[in-house]
């Protein structure tokens, strides 16, 4: 009787360690998530932060005044690698709306879901108008083929404005696989950007600098047009005005044709001293495509616009050349007649080399290819002070032809031979930054030096500027005849788009230290593919794995737990 009271008694005592372990950890659990309500953090235990915002992003969500709608056109049946940008998509949303809260607001739509065919085509054509590009993908149903229409884009509204933001960034000569991975990347980049446009109040200014045959209005409309999106954007001209530049942050000088007088030259110094930036697009030897066309040759021939002093003293050598390249931009040709018809066929032209950037640098991260015409090679030079980073360069197949050059589409005719393209990796776009010496230092008189007016700086604050040898590559092309613009990058002959707009927008932001926009761009994940070969090899060995490991993992605790409770009540 004794023992089965001791029994009894020892049950007892393990009921109430159970109830009271039992209401200590609920009351942990509640004290916990008590203390959770008065703190606001989240951890991302990835390698590569893929789910951690840049400061600068969680700053300006948290700073939002009014709700920001995303309309996402990612939904319905989408193949795989779409399928995983659409829940990238999500997540990146979800992460926005952690800090902004109901400032962020989302919704996803799929643009086929309306069976009636016409209709379908109308919003197909709504959102085309909006700015969103949509792809074809060919969906394999068995032995049937068929065409689906997708639209990997968002819309973007804040108040009374509307923005289109591309979720998919299309790349030249690069794998679905990678490129998905590279637009996954970029979509804080490319959301935030939409976001940054349309709440920011104070922009700075940027000024095209004309007066010396630059490029005109209409031929650097479009990239005038996107900066808008942005800063503030004027024409300037200087005529010798000490205070000229003096309202701007940045300036753009975009393919002079005529000498720089030293004035000018003193002015744009002197803005550059007190820590203005710099895009020097600056071509140092002249040719003409439509003489080709017309003739078959032209002659490429230096042009002094006198700047070479200036920017070797900054640390850039433009070097009065062209620059061969195999890697190229292709143009038709006449080849023969068919009938009464002129045959024509595409053929790399190896003066209007294709820059595939390689550089990590943050304004060519990730960049699909740039279109380049006529374009000369830079040298860095100079103060080992300054920072020289090379941005664009030609590929390992190039050849450099020094000016004065003949030009000639003769040069079409054989193939060509490689071991004269040995002049590898030639650079066309350099970024500089520090600080930098002003030209004029000791070549002007104590009288003007020591004039309060003048304001004479000898060094500049801390700035950058980009140095770019082909001005090509901030023009668009034009119809005079009806005063229109085409998209920059736009090649009429290919009907591609080259990334000449997004290199220039992201080095201006670049230079005027938008930090939520770069640190946001220069995000990089870490791709993890499937080894295929080896999934093939494999397959039935991880299929039986997957299934049998769970139903053993249960059974041996299953096992377990039988031992233990008959050793616990026995």
């Amino acid at each position: 009787m004794a023992k089965d009271k001791s029994k009894q008694n020892k049950s007892n005592q393990r009921k109430r360690n159970d109830i009271i372990q039992f209401v200590s950890i609920v009351a942990a659990i509640v004290l916990l998530n008590y203390l959770a309500t008065m703190t606001f953090t989240r951890l991302d235990l990835t390698e590569d932060k893929r789910y951690s915002l840049t400061e600068a992003t969680t700053e300006k969500l948290q700073e939002l005044e009014d709700i920001v709608f995303i309309k996402v056109y990612l939904e319905g049946d989408l193949p795989a690698g779409y399928e995983r940008l659409r829940d990238a998509t999500q997540e990146m949303l979800d992460e926005f709306r952690a800090y902004a809260g109901d400032n962020i607001q989302y919704e996803f739509i799929d643009p086929s879901a309306n069976p009636d065919k016409e209709k379908r085509n109308q919003f197909f054509q709504k959102l085309s108008d909006k700015g969103l590009e949509y792809t074809n993908v060919r969906v394999n149903e068995g032995d049937k083929r068929s065409e689906q229409i997708i639209f990997p884009g968002a819309i973007v509204t804040y108040r009374d404005q509307e923005e289109a933001v591309q979720l998919l960034q299309s790349q030249m000569q690069t794998k679905p696989e990678v490129m998905l991975n590279n637009s996954i990347q970029q979509l804080e980049y490319e959301l935030m950007s939409k976001v940054k446009v349309m709440t920011q109040y104070a922009k700075k200014r940027v000024g095209f600098v004309r007066g010396h045959g630059e490029l005109d209005d209409l031929e650097t409309a479009d990239i005038q047009k996107s900066l808008s999106d942005f800063y503030i954007v004027d024409s300037v001209r200087i005529n010798g005005q000490l205070d000229a530049l003096q309202l701007h942050d940045a300036i753009i000088i975009a393919g002079p044709e005529e000498k720089i007088s030293e004035k000018d030259k003193y002015v744009i110094d002197q803005f550059i001293m007190k820590g203005g930036k710099v895009m020097w697009f600056v071509e140092p030897v002249t040719a003409s495509m439509d003489s080709i066309r017309e003739k078959g040759i032209t002659l490429g021939v230096p042009q002094d616009v006198n700047l070479s002093d200036q920017l070797f003293k900054y640390g850039a050598r433009i070097n009065s050349d062209f620059l061969l390249d195999l890697q190229a931009v292709p143009i038709p040709v006449v080849t023969g007649m068919v009938g009464n018809q002129p045959k024509q066929e595409f053929f790399p032209w190896y003066y209007y080399p294709l820059l595939f950037p390689q550089s990590q640098h943050p304004i060519v991260h990730n960049l699909d290819a740039i279109k380049t015409q006529f374009a000369s090679s830079i040298d860095l030079v100079g103060d080992t002070a300054i920072k020289k980073t090379p941005l664009l360069r030609t590929s390992k197949y190039t050849k450099v032809a020094s000016a004065p050059h003949r030009v000639a589409l003769n040069i079409l005719r054989h193939e060509p031979d490689q071991r004269q393209y040995s002049n590898s990796h030639q650079i066309v776009a350099a970024l500089l930054e520090g600080e930098f010496e002003s030209v004029f230092k000791n070549r002007l008189t104590r009288k003007i030096t020591e004039n309060p007016e003048f304001r004479f700086k000898e060094k500049s604050l801390p700035t950058k500027m980009l140095v770019v040898s082909d001005a090509d590559i901030i023009k668009n092309n034009v119809n005079r005849s009806e005063e229109k613009f085409f998209t920059l990058g736009y090649d009429k002959y290919t009907r591609k788009i080259y990334g000449n707009k997004e290199f220039v927008l992201n080095a201006m932001n670049y230079l005027l230290e938008d930090d939520n926009l770069i640190t946001a761009r220069s995000k990089d994940f870490k791709m993890r593919l499937l080894d295929k070969p080896r999934v093939e090899r494999e397959r039935r060995f991880w299929q039986i794995l997957n299934t049998a490991t769970p139903v053993i993992l249960i059974l041996i605790f299953g096992v377990i737990q039988f031992y233990i409770r008959k050793k616990l009540y026995t």
